[in-house]
Order: C-alpha cells, then structure tokens, then sequence
C-alpha cells in the first residue's frame, strides 16, 4: 500500500481576516470518511461554513471552508495536515475498505497533576491538553478538604510521541506556564490498567438522560435557544425521484457546532455511504444540506421502514446530539453530560473542554469528574460526570440556578 501523499490535503489560508480556511481533502474514498475528516476539524475548534463532498466511486474530493471558534484559538495548521492526512486511506486499497473501523492501538498515559484548587483550573488544563492534541479517555479529579487537587488523566497522543522526555516536559512545561504557582508537581507515565468502566448512575438520572428514548426516539426542540424558537424542529426529506442511482436526503435545520459531524456520523453508523453533499449556512442561524447516498449495498434507500429509521435518527441526532441534566448525589448537585459513542468506539471531541468552560464562565468549582462509558438501550455513550461545588458564586442547590447551568453547559457545547 502506499500512504497518501502530502497534496492529499491542501490548506489554503484565509486573506484577510474573518474570511474562512479553505480545506481540500483529495484521496481514495472509504466508509465514513466524511465523518472521520469533521470530527477532526472539530477536535481544532474549528467551525465548517460551507462545504462540498463528492465521489466517482473510488476518489473523493471534498472541500470544507473553516473558521475558528474563537478568536483566541491558536490553530495549528500543519497538525491539522497531518491528522487529515492521517485519515486518508493508502492508495492501493479496494473502493470502501473500512479502514475507520480498523482498531487503534495508540498507548495510553496517565498524567497525574497535584495542584491548589481554584476556579477555572479544570479547564485551564483542558484548554491546554487539547492544544497539545492530547485525547483525555478518562478524568480522575478529586478535591482534598484542605484545598489541594489530585488530577489524574488518561490520555493518549495524536501524534504518538508522549513515550519521549521532550514531549512529556513539554506538556508539564505547558501545565506550569498556564497554572503558575497553584501547580505543585506533573508526572507522566503508562497506563498499567485502563478501563472505560463506571460507576452506576441513579434510575432518576438515568430516565432523565435517556427518556428521548423511552419515548420511541420523540423529538422536542427544548434544546433551541430562545433567539431561534422559530425553527422548532429539522426537517428531513428523503426522495429517490431525482436519480436513478441515488437517494437524495435533504435538510433544514438549525446551525450548531458539530452539525455535519452528526450527521455524518449518524450516516457512518447506518452503513450510508455519501456520492455527493453540499452544505450551506445562512446569516439566520439555519444550515441546508444536499445529500446524494447510496446504501452499502450500491443501492438507494427504497423501503418506507428504513426511510422513517432514518430520518427520525437523523432528527433526533440534530437536536439532541448532547443530553445534559443536573441529579441530585446526597446533598450534593452532580451535573450529567452525554453524548452517543460511534460505532467504533469514539466519542465526540472537545465535550469535557466546553462543560469546563461553560463552569469557569458561570464562577462553578467542581469538587469531583469523572468520564466514563455507559450502555442504555442499544447503544453505547459517553458519560461526564461533575460533583459541583456548591460554595460557588451560583450555588447549585438553587433550583433557578441550576436551570442557567444546564442551559449554559447546553448552549456552550452547541455554539450558542
């Protein structure tokens, strides 16, 4: 096989400031590509503007045009090359090899970090761990009566060099600039024993989290936000009267972080391979997108059933890509984010950076964290746990308070 090459990804950068990054990905094609390639771009923080994607069959071409979330973000360009680059089948493998699929074997890290407490710190050392394109698996966080944190992360390398003395110095390094003196020591080494177990979650919060699903996959709009209660749902049209080779799925819905990665991702797990997609955003908040998909038998979807499964997944995956609600844990308040895994075993990017976030932001220091993976209902997902500490400047207990919290935690996550 021979790996792609370096024109494989071209990354034309914007002229002049506000303009978007032109991303241009040209490389055999491969189940799920389309979802592998957004994921990625989300895990920089960047946003998709615009976006088109299409196949002979065998090469694909797709160009997205990006912007970064936030005008502070410092965007590493050529590592985002190389981890395109990495996604692109070599260019001897058969038409929709699912390579995605494949398992990974990246080695997994402990970093135990002992630090003072204080607000914030949480997400400072997130903030940090994604630029160094960290993937953080497992939060381990736990406050001392006395004020000090113990932190432990499992974690693994994007660019698999955490093995060396100059890498793990440099992420101490990097932990010691952005803490200053709250940090009193940084260790990194292997992990023995990884598990991706938890601990039980409470029936109430369990119901609370999934009843989306125990009410037969319903789809209410109570995560829109205020300024966009005009569009109360997406609309999902499936029609296979425009080609003879092809079904076409159309969208309108409202424009959040992550919408074509859940998309896409919803289509890599349905076994739908994309022929040809464009995706549009307007200055209203809504986004448009045209796909033209073919099952992975070669064939278009034709049965009623499957149609309905379909449109109502990809409803459901719009509107509620995320699950956040806070439980009551003894006296305490413990706040439950959730996200569906893929099917092949990743989960989304970046949710543990923007729940810490949105908590610095709100002036909420969190006591205890935890990730985890948790089965309900056929499927598998990703589960943040937060034991709040209620001596914040919007104490928890409150039930009012507790309303802008899920609602902040909610709209920080969906790029509200």
């Amino acid at each position: 096989m021979v790996a792609a090459s370096e024109d494989a990804v071209v990354i034309q950068p914007a002229k002049r400031a506000g303009e978007p990054t032109v991303v241009t990905v040209n490389c055999p094609d491969q189940t799920g590509l389309g979802c592998d390639l957004c994921r990625a771009i989300l895990d920089f923080g960047l946003y998709i503007t615009r976006g088109d994607v299409s196949t002979d069959g065998k090469w694909c071409y797709l160009v997205f045009w990006v912007v970064p979330r936030s005008t502070s973000s410092n965007i590493q360009w050529p590592s985002l090359k190389n981890r395109l680059l990495s996604l692109c089948p070599p260019c001897s493998i058969p038409f929709y090899f699912d390579m995605a699929n494949r398992p990974m074997t990246s080695q997994m890290y402990l970093l135990k970090l002992f630090s003072v407490d204080r607000k914030g710190l949480l997400h400072d050392v997130t903030k940090v761990l994604c630029e160094l394109e960290l993937t953080i698996h497992r939060v381990k966080v736990s406050t001392t009566p006395d004020g000090r944190v113990v932190d432990l992360f499992f974690i693994t390398d994007a660019v698999e060099l955490l093995h060396t003395k100059a890498r793990q110095d440099d992420t101490c390094g990097r932990l010691s600039a952005v803490l200053g003196e709250s940090m009193n020591s940084c260790e990194i080494e292997l992990a023995e024993s990884f598990q991706q177990g938890f601990s039980s979650l409470p029936p109430a919060a369990l119901e609370e989290l999934f009843r989306l699903e125990m009410s037969g996959g319903e789809v209410c709009s109570q995560t829109l936000s205020p300024e966009m209660k005009r569009l109360k749902k997406a609309d999902v049209n499936i029609d296979n009267s425009l080609s003879h080779s092809h079904t076409l799925i159309q969208i309108h819905c409202v424009d959040q972080k992550g919408l074509l990665y859940d998309i896409l991702r919803t289509l890599k797990d349905c076994s739908i391979q994309v022929a040809y997609g464009r995706f549009l955003s307007d200055k209203r908040g809504s986004r448009e997108v045209d796909l033209f998909v073919q099952q992975s038998d070669g064939k278009k979807v034709i049965d009623p059933d499957k149609q309905d499964i379909l449109s109502s997944r990809l409803k459901l995956e719009m509107l509620h890509p995320l699950r956040v609600v806070i439980a009551n844990r003894g006296p305490d308040a413990e706040l439950l984010v959730a996200n569906p895994v893929e099917l092949c075993g990743k989960g989304r990017p970046r949710v543990f950076h923007d729940v810490t976030l949105a908590l610095k932001l709100l002036g909420i220091c969190v006591f205890s964290a935890e990730i985890g993976r948790h089965t309900a209902f056929g499927r598998q997902w990703e589960v943040y746990r937060f034991l709040l500490d209620d001596s914040g400047e919007l104490p928890p207990a409150n039930s009012q308070a507790r309303s802008q919290i899920v609602d902040r935690v909610r709209r920080t996550m969906m790029g509200w």
